[in-house]
């Protein structure tokens, strides 16, 4: 294989198109990718149905080409979860290099649908990549019928989309610049470069059709996992992982066009080690991390981010905190420090009608592979400590119990 992953001869037109093959989902993906058999755990996505069943996802394999989805629920509030219920592997034997899915999203849409969103690429990517979806349109019942899966477009969308005030549906696609492209695909599509950068797809139609809207190219990207709010000025809000913290951007045209990319004042972990500008050196390891922002149902923004102090970061992935703003972000008036340990990051929420929050996350991947999540409300925010009946702490959603190298 490794010798192989260094010809460059062998990466034809042909070989290209077949990141859009479509995918194919394991229903069945027992006992191979029992917990016994997982050995590593990264986290994506948590979501919360009508119903009341949480759905989440991770990555198994490692933060690499062996990168495969793996996706569970609980029809318990998140006390119980099942045995990975499908996972996403794109890797086939007939392929000369090694095809995987790194990023999955899960939404629920206003109408109660569940999509799951998730990424095809050679390597840990190969210029382009391929963004799907498949939906579950009654997600609570006993049997589950999903659609097969449906080409969105170039890219990978980690984070979950909004509805905009106008009706349309906006979805974050990043296209990750060339200097995380993998060898021997750094050749190839340049024709892609004028929107490498933190994307957003458009559905005017409540998803039957996706399309590209506009992008932001933020200086110091690291790996874009951008997200959106709506403010009450009805101004599009990005923002944006870079290697200097958190970066933002703004459209006053539903994301025809952005502002000029600029810091934000917001403290978060940054990056120690540069990348390479021109897409041929070596990719150092990221010090920076995801965030997560979104607008409640009180109409709050919630921030999650590393830091107990708004202003400030950590000097590393630990002090995973909850921050409220009551006035789109301006401020932000409350905090809640949800788990203070070292290598925990990546949060995603979902949120429920009883106003609970379900902030997920990831500890220490190759060594304990916890998926763990926090069960938080405003009032444990507000506070500062947790008051809620049902809130709860650093609750358990996966650990692999695979054997280690």
């Amino acid at each position: 294989m490794e010798e192989k992953m260094q010809d460059t001869s062998m990466v034809t037109q042909q070989l290209l198109e077949r990141i859009r093959e479509q995918p194919v989902i394991n229903y069945s993906p027992l006992p191979e990718y029992d917990y016994d058999h997982l050995d590593y755990g990264m986290t994506q996505s948590i979501e919360r149905t009508q119903g009341g069943r949480l759905w989440s996802c991770w990555v198994g394999g490692g933060d690499s080409s062996a990168a495969f989805l793996v996706v569970a629920y609980s029809d318990d509030d998140g006390e119980h979860w099942t045995e990975p219920y499908f996972v996403v592997d794109p890797h086939r034997q007939d392929l000369p290099y090694e095809r995987c899915s790194r990023v999955g999203n899960f939404w629920c849409d206003p109408m109660g649908r569940l999509w799951f969103f998730f990424k095809q690429s050679f390597g840990m990517f190969d210029g382009c990549a391929s963004n799907w979806y498949i939906r579950c349109d009654a997600p609570d019942a006993a049997e589950l019928v999903w659609s097969e899966p449906t080409y969105v477009g170039i890219g990978a969308s980690l984070n979950k989309p909004i509805v905009l005030s106008n009706g349309a549906w906006m979805l974050p696609v990043s296209l990750w610049e060339r200097w995380h492209i993998s060898e021997p695909f750094r050749h190839c599509y340049h024709e892609l470069d004028p929107v490498r950068g933190a994307s957003v797809f458009i559905s005017p139609d409540q998803g039957r059709t996706w399309g590209w809207r506009g992008c932001v190219i933020f200086p110091d990207s690291e790996f874009n996992e951008h997200m959106v709010v709506e403010r009450t000025d009805n101004v599009i809000w990005m923002l944006s992982r870079t290697m200097d913290g958190i970066g933002e951007s703004f459209s006053t045209d539903f994301g025809h066009t952005w502002s000029k990319p600029r810091p934000t004042s917001i403290g978060h972990v940054t990056s120690t080690v540069p990348r390479p500008r021109s897409g041929t050196g070596p990719v150092g390891s990221a010090r920076s991390s995801r965030f997560h922002i979104r607008r409640l149902h009180s109409g709050r923004l919630l921030l999650v981010k590393h830091g107990t102090r708004i202003d400030q970061g950590s000097d590393r992935r630990s002090h995973l905190t909850a921050y409220l703003s009551d006035d789109d972000g301006a401020t932000w008036s409350a905090r809640l420090l949800l788990d203070e340990r070292h290598q925990i990051s990546y949060p995603d929420v979902a949120l429920a009608p009883d106003g609970y929050l379900y902030v997920q996350y990831d500890r220490n991947r190759a060594a304990d592979g916890e998926i763990l999540f926090a069960r938080i409300t405003e009032e444990d925010i507000v506070a500062g400590t947790i008051v809620s009946a049902r809130s709860a702490l650093r609750k358990i959603v996966s650990r692999p119990r695979g054997k280690r190298p």
